[in-house]
């Protein structure tokens, strides 16, 4: 596709007729430079052939502005003059052009070099195109493999992390928080009276409470390092990273009320009760010889007196834990 930007009709025909006799190319016209932009970004050319005097149009102009512009940017442009001067020439090439013609040039040396060119300009276009096909199947991989990593990582029922994911990272902040020595906090969350929740209300009932729960456990967390998981069964888990004692015991306390303010209905401990939660807090700054094993245990004999000393509150070990 040759687009051809000249005032003179005779170049024009002449140009023509030196194409004509090529099958594969595909010859446009324009006598006016003003119109030669608008033409190229409708036409497409694969080749421009541009003269360079033309009168109330600076050539060398019209080449920058080609090159200003996205859909003509990397179109090849032969240079049309009468001048062979190198000055000429070099003004040319640093505007933008790829080949200089001293005109009328040779038929077959025309044809050669639109053929040369246009060839260049195709396979950089399919080199693009390869290129953009590979990106996007790239980043169509990278997106299924992050699914695929979020669904191996979650609880099917709540959405939350699963038991797995909650191990892994627990591990990995308790290392982080030994190189740094900084505090390391974890919950423990046990819905209060489960087990009559369902045998009153169904299963189905109990799912969706579950759920719920899991909703204002992952709206408590305020930082994407905070981790909320389902621990198992009715048992859920929040990890918070550089948390002190008294942040973690705040946030237990707001996810408290945040479960209670749900308003579900419970037969337990009274009729016209809601669903709570009981919730063991348990803060470490991890040392050398200690394991992330211990903060669970820490915050589960958190739950546990949180669950004796009445339930629907928050508890922690009465003794000074280690590391605290």
């Amino acid at each position: 596709m040759v687009l051809l930007v000249d005032d003179q009709a005779m170049i024009g025909e002449a140009v023509r007729r030196a194409l004509a006799d090529d099958p594969n190319i595909d010859f446009h016209y324009c006598s006016n430079p003003q119109d030669a932009i608008a033409l190229a970004i409708q036409i497409r050319p694969t080749v421009i052939l541009q003269d360079l005097v033309m009168p109330g149009a600076d050539g060398l102009a019209l080449v920058r502005e080609y090159r200003s512009h996205a859909a003509t940017r990397d179109i090849p442009i032969i240079v049309l003059s009468t001048k062979e001067e190198s000055t000429v020439k070099s003004l040319a090439f640093a505007a933008g052009a790829n080949d200089y013609l001293v005109k009328l040039p040779d038929p077959i040396e025309l044809v050669a070099r639109v053929r040369y060119h246009s060839r260049s300009y195709l396979a950089l276009q399919q080199r693009d195109e390869a290129y953009r096909a590979l990106r996007e199947s790239q980043q169509q991989l990278l997106d299924t493999n992050l699914v695929l990593q979020r669904l191996m990582n979650s609880d099917g029922l709540t959405g939350l992390s699963n038991r797995r994911h909650f191990d892994e990272y627990l591990e990995l902040e308790w290392r982080r928080g030994m190189r740094e020595q900084s505090q390391l906090s974890l919950l423990l969350i046990d819905v209060d009276f489960f087990k009559t929740f369902n045998d009153t209300f169904g299963h189905l009932e109990g799912d969706e409470a579950l759920r719920k729960v899991a909703g204002a456990i992952r709206s408590s967390c305020s930082r994407q390092s905070d981790l909320p998981a389902r621990y198992g069964g009715e048992e859920f888990a929040l990890v918070l990273p550089g948390t002190s004692p008294g942040g973690a015991r705040l946030v237990a306390e707001k996810l408290r009320r945040a479960v209670e303010d749900l308003q579900i209905a419970h037969e337990l401990p009274n009729r016209g009760a809601w669903l709570t939660v009981s919730i063991g807090v348990a803060t470490m700054t991890p040392q050398p010889g200690t394991t992330s094993r211990r903060l669970i245990e820490i915050a589960d004999q958190g739950l546990y007196n949180a669950k004796h000393g009445g339930r629907n509150q928050v508890g922690a070990m009465k003794l000074v834990a280690e590391g605290h």
